[in-house]
């Protein structure tokens, strides 16, 4: 094969003579290696740019880590909530076996009817349902705000319920110490109080106090709590028991056969304090009754039908 080579300049042309090997080499180099390399670029180019089987398994386990760290972070947030609403729940349910200690004294302490107030059960509800939406469970937010608005009541509920009892205590607790009653169990009024004829010498003189007669050996009880001031023999009295109820409030009962208690007792309203006689200035069995307020005697019959109201 010739190859004639002929030059943009005017001159001589050039003559080469290629033998076949030749040829099959230029023909090579012109036509087939640029194909082979653009097709070798082409494959290495695409296997760039897709990942082989082993690339997507280490994509799978990076995602698969991800999601478990993300399980994790969601399971323990969840947690740490139901543990905040058990310690919550656990705190109204405290509250409310405080409120019905409370209920159940008040109810023993105003003297109610247990079974018209019976703090041991739920309070006696009802009426229609009506939805207020399309869902019924609450969303976890509505459901924490109710809990602490609920928390909030139960506390001022408690706090009502610490004032009234104080309140209904003390009431209480002056009713006790106020005197109120009859000195005896058994027996009938055979003196008043006031000016009356002295059955030792025929006199008028002024009685300080009320008399009851009763049977020998009778129960003489306190007509309010106090503590004792004289247990003993007294000029006029005989057997002597005072008391001092406090708020300046004094009683006596004299003429007993008997004193059974000692200075520095403490009595509750109803206690038996001696047993009824007739020592001293006396004519028979019976309670001799005073009652002293601020240093002064007054009328015991006053209080004698304060509890009869």
């Amino acid at each position: 094969m010739n190859i004639i080579f002929v030059p943009k300049k005017k001159g001589q042309s050039s003559a080469y003579r290629l033998s076949r090997g030749g040829v099959w080499g230029i023909s090579f180099l012109v036509f087939i290696l640029p194909v082979a390399l653009l097709g070798g670029g082409y494959y290495l180019g695409k296997e760039d740019s897709e990942p082989g089987p082993w690339a997507l398994i280490e994509g799978w386990k990076q995602e698969m880590s991800e999601h478990r760290q993300e399980i994790d972070t969601a399971t323990r947030t969840a947690k740490e909530n139901v543990e905040a609403l058990s310690r919550r729940l656990a705190q109204l349910q405290a509250h409310v076996i405080r409120i019905d200690a409370l209920g159940s004294r008040l109810i023993e302490i105003a003297e109610l009817d247990s079974g018209e107030f019976d703090f041991s059960v739920p309070p006696a509800v009802g009426g229609p349902a009506e939805s207020l939406s399309d869902s019924n469970e609450p969303a976890m937010p509505d459901f924490v705000a109710s809990l602490n608005e609920l928390a909030e009541q139960l506390d001022n509920r408690a706090q009502q319920l610490d004032l009234l009892e104080t309140m209904l205590m003390n009431q209480n607790l002056h009713d006790e110490v106020m005197p109120a009653g009859k000195p005896i169990v058994k027996g009938w009024t055979s003196s008043f109080f006031g000016l009356r004829t002295d059955p030792f010498t025929g006199h008028k003189e002024h009685h300080k106090g009320v008399d009851f007669a009763g049977k020998m050996g009778s129960d003489i009880v306190s007509v309010a709590s106090g503590v004792v001031t004289w247990a003993g023999r007294r000029y006029g009295y005989g057997l002597l028991v005072e008391i001092n109820h406090g708020n300046g409030y004094t009683t006596r009962y004299g003429h007993a056969q008997e004193v059974l208690v000692k200075v520095g007792d403490t009595v509750k309203k109803g206690d038996v304090i001696a047993l009824m006689g007739s020592t001293g200035r006396s004519t028979g069995p019976h309670v001799h009754f005073e009652v002293w307020l601020n240093g002064k005697v007054v009328d015991p019959m006053e209080y004698i039908r304060t509890a009869k109201k």
